[in-house]
């Protein structure tokens, strides 16, 4: 009896056949895996379009007030009325003087002419003093009794800048303008080498801050006449004809944001590649899925062919047992359709898995999220709020005329900038998780750093400070604006329990050595912890204030920067009543000693 022949190019046939079938599902994975990754590419570059707007506009807004200010100096106002040689020569070092102080570029005052009677950098080679800057915008602005504003290149340094003018007057006479240099070279620097490229454009669409110095002084689009006319009598540029920038628009992500105040446009150009090469990744995962599927297919469906093919020999070899090879059939048709089953919920258990790993590997992403936005709220409100109280004293100060203290509060608005910048690039390092060695840091100055910060808060609410400190510098292993950071959010959840009690209120603060480290302790006459707050005290996001008053963050992050530092963080109650926490430091060597007067933080 001869044995009918199969044909082995049969499966293969209907695999390339499934293959041509499947092939179509890529496109669909394609396209959810480029919006997905394009979503999370512009929310990462929104927020970093905002805090460089943010600290564009910080250090712009930090000499917008400056000029008014300076007008008021009898010093200026003398060289105007009298330019002899004496009173210029006072009022040039005036303006040396307070350069170095507020950091800005170059201060200059001019005549109603235009011409440039004292500067700052009046021993410079590219001295400003004699040079007639008439033919300024913001010259004419501040004659005409404007704040002045203006971004240019220097024609006698050559450096770009944004010049701030106001009007220098006795009563309603304008006696000349004094006028500010604010150098943004810097803002630049502080992009670093990224894929992405910044671009800032003013009214006339041409760029003057970019991160690739290229595309520097290029026109984003056609300029009309009048704009042409403008900038070749103003001069802001390099060239008094920018040529366009030519970019393929189909090659970069673009977000843009616009100020107002500068009639500027903030671009962050992202290129597509940042997106392409995950989606690429993303479709060679699909691809290879794919193919192992079909593999598996193809090795399942020969299993089956031979599996027919010896049933079929069995039955042609014994036909006299029929009945035996018909039971025999059954019960292998029954063994495959439990493969078959078994199989179908071993793919739709691998589809439930993946499924859920995403689903856990995006809460996770938005969780990070969550908590970094959340802290950089939480972190920054208490330096605004010293920010405002140190403005709202100038303010009174200036009504006053004590210009000295005006100036110092100024300046310590200056610092707690710099401070809310350290504070960020802090939170953001806590974000990922990010390590930090710590350094030998002084712990009176930082503790009167975050004494200074809820000083006014603390006098407004009566609350009696009781120190116990000593002189002779204690030093500490950690980070000088972690260890303020930490400082300042025990402090504050002191006052905000002091703030649910009736006067007296009292705090106390205690430091001083212990075994081989450095102990602080915090006590207050509050209503202390309770036992649940006291057992989850540390938890991120629980808190015992009302929705509006906190976070919940602040002894979260203290106990992971205190562990981090090698430290340790204990709460508790005192036995007189109140809440006692208690900050643990490792000790350091001596360094330079603390000053213990005149200490400003």
């Amino acid at each position: 009896m001869t044995r009918p022949k199969l044909s082995r190019r049969q499966p293969w046939r209907t695999l390339a056949l499934l293959s041509l079938l499947l092939l179509p599902l890529l496109w669909p994975l394609k396209h959810l895996a480029e919006r997905y990754y394009t979503d999370q590419l512009l929310e990462q570059n929104r927020q970093t379009l905002d805090l460089y707007v943010a600290n564009l506009l910080g250090t712009l807004h930090r000499y917008e007030v400056l000029p008014a200010i300076l007008g008021d100096l009898p010093v200026l106002r003398r060289a105007l009325e009298a330019p002899h040689p004496g009173a210029v020569d006072q009022a040039n070092r005036l303006l040396e003087e307070l350069r170095a102080r507020t950091g800005a570029d170059v201060l200059y005052l001019m005549s109603p002419q235009g011409i440039t009677l004292a500067a700052s950098n009046w021993q410079d080679a590219d001295s400003f003093v004699n040079r007639d800057f008439a033919f300024r915008p913001y010259f004419r602005q501040a004659m005409r009794g404007e704040l002045g504003r203006f971004f240019g290149l220097g024609t006698t340094s050559g450096k770009r800048g944004y010049y701030f003018s106001a009007a220098v007057r006795d009563g309603q006479a304008v006696l000349g303008a004094i006028v500010v240099k604010v150098d943004l070279d810097h803002t630049e620097t502080l992009w670093g080498n990224t894929p992405e490229q910044l671009l800032v454009t003013d009214a006339n669409g041409v760029v003057i801050l970019t991160s690739h110095p290229e595309w520097r002084y290029h026109a984003v689009r056609e300029l009309d006449s009048e704009e042409r006319e403008r900038i070749i009598q103003d001069r802001p540029y390099t060239t008094t004809s920018p040529r366009r920038l030519s970019l393929d628009l189909r090659s970069w992500l673009i977000q843009s944001r616009e100020l107002r105040e500068t009639d500027w446009t903030v671009r962050i150009l992202a290129p597509t590649i940042l997106v392409e090469r995950p989606v690429r990744t993303v479709l060679a995962i699909g691809g290879a899925t794919l193919l192992v599927l079909l593999l598996w297919l193809g090795l399942l469906l020969q299993r089956r062919r031979h599996l027919i093919e010896r049933m079929a020999l069995d039955a042609r070899a014994r036909e006299e047992l029929e009945g035996r090879v018909q039971a025999r059939t059954h019960e292998l048709e029954t063994l495959n359709s439990r493969l078959k089953g078994a199989v179908l919920e071993r793919e739709q258990a691998q589809q439930e898995l993946v499924r859920a790993q995403d689903e856990l590997l995006q809460a996770g992403k938005l969780s990070v999220l969550g908590t970094m936005s959340a802290s950089i709220s939480h972190e920054l409100n208490q330096p605004l709020a010293a920010m405002r109280s140190y403005a709202d004293n100038a303010g009174v100060l200036l009504d006053h005329n004590r210009l000295k203290e005006a100036r110092g509060n100024l300046q310590q608005i200056s610092a707690l900038t710099t401070r809310m910048a350290s504070i960020i690039s802090h939170l953001r390092a806590f974000a990922r998780r990010d390590q930090r060695g710590a350094e030998r840091v002084a712990l009176q100055p930082a503790l009167e750093d975050a004494l200074s910060l809820i000083a006014r808060r603390r006098q407004a609410m009566g609350v009696e400070l009781i120190r116990d400190v000593p002189e002779a510098t204690l030093w500490v292993q950690a980070g000088e604006t972690r260890l303020r950071q930490i400082l300042t959010n025990l402090l504050s959840n002191a006052l905000d329990a002091l703030g649910d009690i009736a006067s007296p209120r009292r705090l106390h603060i205690a430091a001083g050595l212990f075994e081989d480290g450095v102990r602080v302790s915090l006590r207050d006459n509050g209503p202390g912890f309770g036992r649940d707050a006291l057992g989850r005290a540390r938890e991120p996001f629980f808190t015992t204030k009302a929705s509006a008053e906190g976070l919940g963050l602040g002894l979260a992050i203290c106990d992971t920067l205190v562990s981090a530092l090698g430290g340790e963080l204990r709460l508790g109650n005192h036995p007189e009543g109140g809440a006692c926490v208690e900050l643990l430091l490792q000790g350091a060597a001596p360094g330079t000693a603390y000053p213990n007067e005149d200490y400003l933080p």
